[in-house]
């Protein structure tokens, strides 16, 4: 600092400045200067600021990792029982695979048995049919003859006999062994066949054949009058073979062939059921029904 400064400092102020210095109406220029926040001031605000964020985030996912949790131990809970239910439903399918194996195996083998079964059925039934067959090969039938009041086993006999006299066969009483008439399903049917047992299947061949020709020679057929019978003498009687309940349904169903005109010819001889196409085609036995229906469809 220099001497000028010093003594403009020391200088002492005038007589005049001292009276005029009370009578100044314009006051004194004040400035006033604000007051600046430090840089540090507004670190440790943003550092409060970021704290508490960081506090109210803490809170946040605090709640929230809480509320998943809880949600995740009831989805682990479900989980959990869906994984013993299908643990159950596997061992319940696993039981029931295995059963259903057993049961496919016994009824493979039931199977198998019904088929050795229906085999041997088969051929009980062959056999029956041909004993059946063989026990009636001296036997005919009269079809179609009504039954007359109080009727006795002599009746049918004498009746039998008169039939044989008029187409001429050389049957008599004692080539008969026997002769019954066959009961109906029903009490009202009273025209049911009569079984004539013949002792020689020589002389039955005969009386069908003689039967035959009788009808073919003359025009008024076999009827009851040729029975020896008074009432009802214009009924028709037919004679032939007595067939088993089989031979009898094979040829049943073998004369539709005939009817439908596929088989010109259709027989019976010794029990069994013939048919032939045309007179010079081969013979052919009827065997089964299913043999009939396949000639059938093969028309």
């Amino acid at each position: 600092m220099n001497t000028s400064d010093l003594n403009f400092l020391n200088k002492s102020v005038s007589d005049t400045e001292v009276n005029t210095a009370g009578t100044h109406k314009t006051p004194p220029n004040y400035v006033f200067q604000r007051a600046k926040r430090s840089r540090d001031d507004m670190d440790d605000s943003l550092i409060k600021q970021l704290n508490e964020f960081k506090e109210e985030m803490k809170i946040m996912l605090s709640s929230f990792n809480e509320k998943q949790g809880k949600e995740t131990h009831k989805i682990n809970s479900k989980l959990l029982e869906i994984q013993q239910s299908n643990i159950h439903i596997e061992k319940s399918i696993a039981f029931l695979t295995a059963q259903n194996s057993d049961l496919q195996e016994k009824i493979n083998r039931l199977e198998m048995q019904s088929k050795e079964d229906k085999k041997y059925i088969s051929i009980l039934e062959n056999k029956i049919e041909d004993m059946q067959t063989e026990s009636r090969k001296s036997n005919l039938t009269i079809k179609n003859c009504p039954r007359i009041n109080g009727e006795t086993k002599e009746d049918l006999l004498e009746m039998a006999t008169s039939l044989f006299e008029n187409i001429q066969c050389n049957i008599k009483k004692n080539d008969i062994k026997d002769i019954y008439r066959v009961r109906g399903k029903t009490a009202e049917k009273r025209n049911t066949p009569i079984v004539v047992e013949i002792g020689s299947t020589i002389l039955k061949t005969e009386a069908l054949k003689m039967a035959k020709a009788f009808n073919t020679k003359h025009q008024n057929k076999l009827s009851c009058k040729h029975m020896g019978l008074k009432s009802q003498e214009d009924t028709p009687v037919f004679i032939s073979e007595h067939l088993t309940a089989k031979g009898s349904r094979l040829h049943f169903l073998a004369r539709d062939l005939t009817k439908a005109g596929i088989y010109k010819f259709c027989w019976t001889a010794y029990g069994k059921v013939y048919i032939k196409k045309d007179e010079n085609s081969p013979t052919i036995i009827i065997r089964t029904e299913e043999q009939v229906h396949k000639l059938l469809l093969d028309k």
